[in-house]
């Protein structure tokens, strides 16, 4: 799937036996998104980012992007959720992985950057709602700036 492609064109390509989960994570994320997170295409997934009309700078790897704060995707054989602010934020990590088998008896498969699901039935959808919820843009904007400046010193 390329990355210049719009969100229904991805959204047609999903395999099959993916579409009916992804589509449900797809609004659980966009019924909890705080207000000011834009839905785009971004790096190739579908992605929900702070505009640059409420943060100028931009992403610092590529100033031209807006900042990331989470993306989906539909892989080969898994869906994955990547949220910046898991990895930013050790309390939302902590609460994250302390409320993850409440919502599943799925094992949490995490890597450093995503969290995968390969059992499509048995993704958090509410959990991962919530986890969209976690930052307004202020709190992401401010943690994320936070972690520039540490890794400054």
């Amino acid at each position: 799937m390329g990355a210049d492609i719009s969100i229904q064109a991805y959204l047609d390509q999903i395999q099959p036996i993916q579409k009916e989960a992804f589509e449900k994570l797809r609004m659980a994320i966009l019924q909890h998104l705080p207000e000011g997170y834009v839905e785009c295409m971004s790096y190739g997934m579908i992605g929900y980012v702070v505009p640059h009309t409420l943060f100028a700078p931009g992403y610092h790897c590529d100033p031209k992007l807006p900042l990331p704060y989470m993306s989906i995707a539909a892989q080969k054989n898994f869906i994955a959720v990547y949220h910046m602010g898991i990895y930013s934020d050790p309390a939302v990590m902590s609460w994250f992985t302390e409320a993850y088998p409440q919502h599943t008896t799925q094992k949490l498969d995490m890597g450093k950057s995503c969290i995968r699901f390969k059992k499509y039935d048995q993704i958090p959808f509410e959990l991962i709602g919530e986890l969209a919820a976690s930052f307004t843009v202020e709190a992401w904007i401010n943690c994320y700036q936070g972690q520039l400046d540490n890794r400054k010193k």
